[in-house]
């Protein structure tokens, strides 16, 4: 019966697994989630999967009470609410958690994103416990079976008390097992993401909703590909500052845009926190595009050649489209890194253009598709 209900469980999640899939662009898009995020867990609301219910069968004499043949259970009874009831049979929508390394799983195969290999000497070693022996005392929760019933089984052989006829194996206390653990060092590969924003009044709400969809997928893949992630945040309009997450997606200002100012604030950040042979570092950068001048957009350029290149696994620009800004900076980071600045691995500075949801998937793609 386990193996039966284990079974259907897994058909569940794979019919599940390819709604999610089948929907993914709009889920996207269209911020389908219903924003229940737990630790790791998300909630995601799956249209269109056949709720169970009874049928009447070929069972003569069994049933009684008012319906026709074939006539679902429960369908037969309107409601008594105000108003004149519908005719159109409703849609059903059911909740279902679904964990962000699934979600991330699902993301890579509908985009067909290759995993991440983390560069050079990035490991730092933590410690774990690994269950490495037995020992004949300890904690309940750490009993092992296996050995306990044969410690059990040799003592019965020993002593003439096993019979095949009748093969009853009872553990005493001298037969208890337990599984023992040891502090072990393993390497760890660990990540460190910096999102920056221009936060200036030509950013709007509408923008700041894309910035948040295409953010919540970057950190959704990398935490898939790295056991250890933390994230910064920073804001900027002709001045930069870190902040906490919920004041990133909130905070709005009326001030113009010095972009310089953020890169300024990111590589202060990583000189004080993130060693580049330590850490794989992620930077993205969301802007609609308007900065303060060309003395600026080369001060950039210089800011990202000589001090956050070189430091960084990418660096990832989006541009988000606003009735209210010039969109030029894409173009100045096009023109001056037309190949990405790229090594062995491909282009390190790589740059989206995202003028609505339905973009916001493409921009994923493009931003880790070299697998970096």
């Amino acid at each position: 019966m386990v193996n039966k209900i284990e079974q259907d469980h897994q058909r569940f999640r794979q019919i599940v697994r390819g709604k999610i899939r089948k929907d993914l662009r709009r889920f996207i898009s269209r911020g389908d989630m219903l924003g229940r995020e737990g630790k790791r867990t998300v909630s995601i609301p799956i249209h269109d999967v056949d709720l169970p219910r009874f049928q009447y069968g070929d069972n003569s004499g069994v049933g009684m009470g008012e319906g026709e043949e074939g006539q679902g259970v429960g369908q037969g009874q309107q409601g008594k609410g105000q108003g004149q009831g519908g005719e159109e049979e409703g849609k059903h929508i059911l909740e279902v958690d679904v964990s962000l390394e699934e979600l991330a799983d699902i993301l890579a195969e509908e985009l067909r994103l290759p995993r991440i290999e983390p560069k050079g000497a990035n490991k730092i070693t933590t410690l774990r416990d690994k269950y490495t022996g037995i020992r004949p005392v300890g904690p309940a929760s750490l009993r092992s079976f296996k050995r306990t019933y044969r410690e059990a089984l040799k003592r019965q052989l020993a002593m003439g008390m096993y019979d095949p006829a009748n093969p009853v194996i009872v553990p005493i206390k001298n037969d208890l097992r337990f599984r023992t653990w040891n502090e072990v060092k393993k390497p760890q590969s660990n990540a460190a993401i910096v999102y920056m924003m221009d936060v200036s009044g030509s950013m709007g709400e509408e923008q700041k909703e894309l910035v948040r969809l295409e953010a919540f997928w970057i950190d959704t893949w990398l935490r898939r590909n790295y056991e250890g992630i933390e994230s910064r945040y920073i804001v900027h309009d002709v001045k930069a500052a870190e902040v906490d997450k919920k004041t990133f997606f909130s905070i709005r200002e009326d001030g113009g845009t010095r972009i310089s100012s953020a890169l300024v604030t990111c590589k202060e950040l990583l000189d004080a926190h993130y060693d580049p042979s330590e850490w794989n570092v992620y930077l993205f950068h969301f802007s609609d595009g308007d900065n303060s001048s060309d003395a600026d957009n080369k001060l950039c350029v210089k800011l990202l050649r000589e001090q956050l290149l070189n430091r960084c696994n990418m660096f990832g620009y989006c541009q988000v489209a606003s009735a209210y800004g010039s969109g030029s900076f894409l173009g100045v980071l096009n023109e001056a890194f037309p190949g990405g600045d790229a090594d062995e691995r491909g282009p390190r500075l790589v740059t989206s253009k995202v003028g609505g949801r339905d973009d916001v998937l493409e921009s994923l793609r493009t931003f880790f598709k070299q697998g970096r």
